[in-house]
């Protein structure tokens, strides 16, 4: 689908807020419906074929006595997602009431497959029901989003002759459309505009950064890529796009899989919605977010390694909380930041409760592979206070101690001033290795 046909659908989408919405909603808060609202129709139109594949293997689910059924009704589906509901979008358009509209879509809701319903939670979509309802929007907000003018299916849409109407809408192009609504969004809410999205041009020098000095070394293969302050998860596309282009430049053939954490819980929702719609199922199913998700003190994946890591945690953000839910400074005992260093058996990363911006790095520190030809490569996004706060023997000079003495930094990167939106301090890149050129 080319440019002008993906515009047209990301402004009729955008425009179905000031008609639906306009008088329900301030305009800061129109993504609270229309973004889960795109995600639902794109994921109705996706299972449309596969429904009653669905249907009648859930009844024999259920026949059999099978609690376990998500991946035979994955398999269905043929997605990474499903919808056990009798209901399509298309079958609520003619309720009689209110009522019924609001129960029926509700029980459409309650018919998807967990990881949707964690998408919907994150983005508490459930909570603007009532509101909708009350106000008789929900059965517009449907229509709208049912109209024939645009075509949210990867199928084309055909005239009576055989002709194509429109075009069908391929994953890259549902993710393009997503994308930039967020960023019509963000723009609008531009106080919070910057606070969960990266430039992308400080991505792509991040992901070059960690994949060029070793792009000769990289071999066939599958690659791990994690970051730990995942946001809407594009810092790991794009690494996980720079790396494949990578490889296919060598004649290798790269697979990769990508793992985030996000502890806020819309921005989480966003990350793994847009995943779903890429057709990157497995991706989705390794982020996990939401508030109880804390990167310090609810570690995700504390059993995993990873190649390549990348990440822009928060700067100057207190981890006051965290530290008191890891049993406070004296109780911690977690082994990513009270290690053995230097002969002392507990030597400790923990920073002041203020800042807990290289936490995060340490958090990957402790994620490197060590037995490995490429070992594992980081670049980190940092303020200027990650290079000198810290009295000697306090966290942040531990850590960069710890760092320095075992040769893990290759260099820091100074970033252009004002890069990051609403803000013009100093900003660098770290980057770190464990397997450094001999």
């Amino acid at each position: 689908m080319n440019e002008n046909n993906l515009n047209w659908i990301v402004n009729f989408i955008w425009g179905i807020a000031d008609d639906v919405l306009r008088d329900l909603y301030v305009r800061g808060k129109y993504r609270d419906v229309i973004l889960p609202m795109t995600v639902l129709r794109r994921l109705d139109v996706v299972l449309e074929p596969t429904k009653q594949d669905v249907l009648d293997m859930k009844a024999a689910l259920d026949r059999a006595d099978i609690r376990n059924q998500d991946q035979p009704l994955r398999e269905a589906a043929r997605q990474a997602f499903y919808n056990t509901s009798k209901f399509t979008l298309r079958d609520l358009r003619s309720r009689a009431s209110q009522q019924q509209l609001k129960a029926d879509f509700e029980a459409y809701l309650d018919g998807f497959s967990p990881n949707v319903q964690d998408i919907l939670d994150n983005f508490e979509f459930r909570n603007q029901i009532p509101r909708l309802s009350k106000a008789d929007a929900l059965g517009k907000l449907i229509e709208k989003f049912l109209d024939p003018s645009i075509n949210l299916s990867p199928n084309p849409v055909l005239n009576g002759n055989g002709s194509v109407k429109h075009p069908g809408l391929d994953n890259h192009g549902m993710g393009t459309v997503f994308e930039e609504l967020i960023r019509r969004f963000n723009e609008e809410n531009n106080e919070e505009a910057g606070e969960h999205w990266t430039p992308r041009d400080a991505v792509k020098l991040m992901a070059r950064l960690i994949f060029l000095p070793v792009a000769d070394r990289i071999e066939s293969g599958t690659y791990l890529l994690y970051d730990g302050a995942c946001g809407t998860g594009g810092m790991l596309t794009v690494a996980e796009e720079e790396l494949r282009q990578l490889a296919e430049g060598r004649d290798k053939q790269v697979a990769t899989h990508l793992y985030g954490q996000e502890i806020n819980a819309e921005t989480y929702a966003i990350a793994k919605a847009d995943f779903l719609l890429k057709g990157e199922g497995d991706a989705a199913d390794n982020l996990v977010g939401g508030p109880e998700y804390s990167t310090l003190a609810n570690d995700a994946f504390p059993a995993r390694e990873f190649d390549f890591m990348l990440s822009n945690p928060p700067y100057g953000k207190s981890w006051k909380s965290d530290l008191e839910r890891m049993g406070g400074k004296s109780g911690i005992k977690d082994p990513r930041f009270v290690i053995e260093h230097a002969g002392d058996p507990e030597y400790s990363l923990l920073t002041r409760s203020s800042d807990g911006q290289m936490l995060f790095l340490v958090n990957m520190l402790s994620k490197m592979k060590h037995d490995t030809r490429l070992g594992s490569r980081i670049a980190e996004v940092h303020n200027g206070s990650s290079l000198f706060t810290g009295d000697a023997g306090q966290g942040e000079s531990n850590i960069r101690r710890w760092i320095i003495e075992n040769d893990w930094l290759e260099a820091i990167v100074a970033l252009p001033l004002n890069m990051f939106y609403n803000t013009g301090i100093a900003t660098y890149i770290w980057v770190i290795t464990n397997r450094k050129p001999e």
